[in-house]
């Protein structure tokens, strides 16, 4: 017959678990308290410009290239020569007049970018404020590239065919 063996054992106190129990309740707790309060509504008390007044946009005028070439001044066809002229009309009712450049999306028979750098090169001289407005392209999208299938280059010494 096997004996037991009765070895009193001293009592004591695991820490690992009583640590992981406490960190549950606590993080519980504090998750419980962030949701009783939804953030989007908390008041918060917002400032007033230091003027006391609201602040005024900035004079701007937009040239737009149309698909087919067609330079247009805030939406109003404008000849290429008569770009300039009207341009400095505008600029001299607001001084820091800003220029928006902008390009048609889309597929077009005329070479546009001829016409970009034109109208580029005549506002230059002028000492405007010229910004290009684009659209933010999402992701990496080709259109319209083909791309020829090439083999790779012999490796090694040839032998000419018979």
């Amino acid at each position: 017959m096997f004996r037991i063996r009765r070895t009193p054992h001293d009592p004591r106190i695991e820490l690992a678990p009583l640590i992981d129990v406490m960190l549950f309740l606590l993080t519980f707790f504090i998750y419980s308290v962030m949701m009783m309060e939804r953030v989007d509504l908390v008041p918060m008390e917002l400032h007033t410009y230091q003027s006391g007044k609201a602040a005024k946009p900035v004079p701007a005028a937009t040239i737009s290239v149309d698909l087919d070439g067609t330079l247009y001044l805030d939406r109003v066809p404008v000849p290429l020569d008569g770009l300039v002229a009207r341009l400095d009309e505008a600029r001299t009712a607001a001084p820091d007049l800003v220029v928006y450049l902008a390009l048609a999306d889309g597929n077009s028979q005329v070479d546009r970018s001829a016409v970009l750098l034109d109208v580029w090169d005549r506002l230059q001289p002028a000492k405007f404020n010229v910004n290009i407005v684009g659209r933010r392209q999402r992701g990496a999208v080709v259109r319209d590239v083909v791309t020829p299938v090439v083999s790779p280059p012999a490796v090694g010494p040839t032998v000419p065919s018979k």
